[in-house]
C-alpha cells in the first residue's frame, strides 16, 4: 500500500490493533470455516480495547499447542514418519500437482480493503468482486463484476498490491519456487481437528522486481498439503508498505485444499504517520470447468467421402 499523495497526517504515537482473525474456524469434515458472528463481536472488543485512551494492544503470539517448541527449545523430528527434508520435497511437489489443478477451476473472488487512522473507525474503502477464469492456454482471466468507485482516504493501491493478490496471499510454495525459501521445521500443531507440521518460510535472497512470501505455513500431515499460511508480502519499498495477512484453505476436492479466506487487520507506519488498514478476500464457487486429460488429433472431414462399412 502507498501512502496517498499530498496526504499530510499528525504524527501519531505508535500503537496497533490486537490482530484479529474476523471469524473463529472450526474443522468440520476436514473443513475450515468461519464463525461470523463470534468473529464480529470479537473484532468489535477488540477495536473497542484500543480506542480507550493510552491504549497499547499488541498483536497476540501465535496459538501453541503442546508439540511447538518454545521459542529456542530444540525442535523434536523423533515423532516424524520421515525426515524433514522429505516432508518439504512432498509437500511441494503436492503443490506443483495443486497448482496445476487450481487451473482447472473457476471461481469467485471478492476483494475489500479499507484505511483509517489507527483507534478510529475506517474511513474509506476499495472493493471489487470478479470472476476468475482460464483460458486453454492456462492464462489467468479476470472478469470483474462489481468495482465501486474507490474511497480510500489515506493510501493507494499499487501494482505490487495487484500482484500480491493474485500470487502472495494465496502462496502456493512449488518444487519449482522452493530453491528461492529457506524452510525451517517448527514442530507439530493441531489446527482444528487437523494434525499439522509447522514450517516457517523465508525467501534466500530479494531479486529486484520479484514479490516474495514470508512468514508460517501449516501443513496437512495426511494430505501434505498447505492447510493455512500466516505471513506478508516482502519485500517493503520506500513508501509503500504491505500488511500482515492470514489465509485458511478448505479441502475442495480430494486432496487439494484450495485458498478460501484471506483477512489482515495491521498498522502500516509510513513517515509521515501510522495508518490502520484492512483487507478481506473470499474465494468461492470452484468449479471445475476442463477436463485434464486430453483429446485425440482433431481431422477434417471429406463430405464427399463415402459412408463408413458397417
Amino acid at each position: 500500500m502507498m501512502e496517498a499523495p499530498g496526504l499530510r497526517q499528525p504524527r501519531i504515537s505508535r500503537q496497533s490493533l490486537t490482530f484479529c482473525v474476523w471469524g473463529a474456524h472450526n474443522m468440520k469434515s476436514r473443513k475450515i470455516s468461519g464463525s461470523f458472528f463470534l468473529g464480529a463481536a470479537v473484532f468489535v472488543l477488540c477495536a473497542a480495547a484500543a480506542a480507550l485512551p493510552g491504549a497499547r494492544a499488541q498483536y497476540p503470539p501465535p496459538a501453541q499447542d503442546a508439540s511447538t517448541p518454545a521459542a529456542g527449545a530444540p525442535v523434536k523430528t523423533d515423532d516424524l514418519p520421515m525426515p524433514v527434508e522429505e516432508i518439504i520435497r512432498r509437500f511441494a511437489q503436492h503443490e506443483s500437482d495443486f497448482k496445476i489443478e487450481r487451473d482447472n477451476f473457476t471461481y469467485s473472488q471478492s476483494v475489500l480493503i479499507q484505511d483509517g487512522l489507527p483507534g478510529s473507525p475506517f474511513d474509506g474503502q476499495y472493493q471489487m468482486d470478479s470472476d476468475i477464469i482460464f483460458t486453454p492456454e492456462g492464462k489467468r482471466y479476470e472478469n470483474v463484476t462489481f468495482a465501486p468507485q474507490p474511497s480510500l482516504q489515506h493510501v493507494t493501491l499499487s501494482p505490487e498490491d495487484m500482484k500480491d493478490l493474485e500470487d502472495i496471499q494465496p502462496f502456493v510454495l512449488t518444487t519449482e519456487d522452493l530453491p528461492k525459501y529457506d524452510v525451517q521445521y517448527n514442530g507439530r500443531e493441531k489446527v482444528d481437528e487437523l494434525g499439522t507440521y509447522v514450517f516457517k518460510v523465508a525467501p534466500k535472497k530479494i531479486e529486484k522486481g520479484q514479490r516474495y512470501f514470508q512468514g508460517t505455513v501449516w501443513v496437512d500431515d495426511h494430505d501434505l498439503a498447505v492447510v493455512k499460511s500466516d505471513g506478508k508480502a516482502v519485500p517493503d519499498l520506500k513508501d509503500n508498505l504491505f500488511p500482515r495477512f492470514i489465509t485458511y484453505r478448505e479441502n475442495i476436492e480430494g486432496n487439494f485444499w484450495f485458498p478460501t479466506y484471506t483477512h489482515a487487520d495491521d498498522i502500516l507506519h509510513f513517515k509521515t504517520g501510522d495508518i490502520h488498514m484492512g483487507m478481506t478476500v473470499r474465494y468461492k464457487n470452484y468449479k471445475r470447468f476442463r477436463a485434464t486429460t486430453k483429446l485425440g488429433e482433431s481431422k477434417t472431414l471429406d463430405p464427399n467421402a463415402p459412408p463408413p462399412a458397417k
